[in-house]
């Protein structure tokens, strides 16, 4: 599988558990507000058995063999441990040794991106990751309907997390890329009644998305467990233009939590 980055613990990728987040390279969105831009492609990239990224993972095992993860307070570091220029990938076999020295320690991993279920052999990679007992989490934007039923029907993932863009209509605007908004609109009703937990979640620029938004948005996902609204950072975006972009203040995220609230119970902004 085509990994560009690795984020050793977090608190906060997968709700109540400390996580690893693996992020895949490649995605078929080109949202200009993105905060991973260098996980987008395409670009040339050097092999993945690259002696300087082996160097990177043998450090980091035997730094992590040091330190364990003794609770949510403890010091150990959980910084990015990265190829984001996307000009070298991670090797697979060198991922998986170093979460073998986190097992018993993190209870789960993510996959992130990029957008993950483009990867051929991303099955292939939950069957390890359950094998070696961790709970799983999926982030993806809901283009591949049939690779997230495969994960859900095989027991291969315990969370999921859609991104929700916009109002369907808007999809194309947002993205900037001509979609196919019945895949989303499936993904959606399939993620509701597959019987995994799940998160659906947007990231807000206040340009792109107004009340009547998430009106349309808040009646696509009726009926939805959990909704997040996400204020957009202005830093290392897609769009060097968006570096001028804002998102609402708190206030007007309390107007649109209570818009939203007709449709979906449980709203939160983080």
């Amino acid at each position: 599988m085509q990994i560009a980055g690795l984020q050793k613990s977090s608190l906060l990728d997968y709700p109540s558990k400390i996580a690893a987040v693996v992020f895949t390279f490649g995605c078929n969105f080109r949202c200009s507000y993105c905060h991973n831009p260098n996980l987008i492609g395409p670009k040339k990239f050097r092999d993945t058995q690259q002696s300087c990224v082996n160097e990177i993972f043998e450090r980091l095992i035997e730094k992590v063999s040091r330190c364990r993860l003794r609770s949510a307070g403890d010091t150990c570091d959980t910084g990015l441990i990265t190829a984001i220029s996307s000009d070298v990938l991670f090797d697979e076999t060198a991922v998986f040794d170093f979460l073998k020295t986190r097992t018993g320690k993190l209870d789960a991993v993510v996959v992130s991106g990029g957008e993950p279920t483009l990867q051929k052999d991303l099955v292939s990679f939950f069957e390890k990751l359950k094998a070696m007992g961790f709970l799983t989490k999926l982030d993806t934007n809901g283009t591949n309907t049939d690779t997230v039923k495969v994960l859900v029907e095989q027991g291969l993932v315990d969370y999921i997390a859609m991104d929700i863009k916009s109002p369907l209509e808007k999809y194309s605007q947002i993205t900037c890329r001509k979609i196919d908004t019945q895949k989303i609109h499936q993904s959606i009703k399939y993620i509701m009644s597959c019987g995994v937990d799940y998160e659906f979640r947007t990231t807000v620029v206040r340009s792109q998305l107004d009340e009547e938004d998430f009106e349309s948005i808040g009646k696509l996902l009726k009926g939805a467990k959990k909704y997040y609204l996400q204020k957009f950072v202005n830093t290392h975006t897609l769009n060097p233009d968006f570096i001028n972009e804002t998102t609402y203040t708190d206030e007007e995220f309390m107007k649109i939590k209570e818009i939203l609230n007709k449709y979906i119970d449980t709203v939160f902004v983080r």
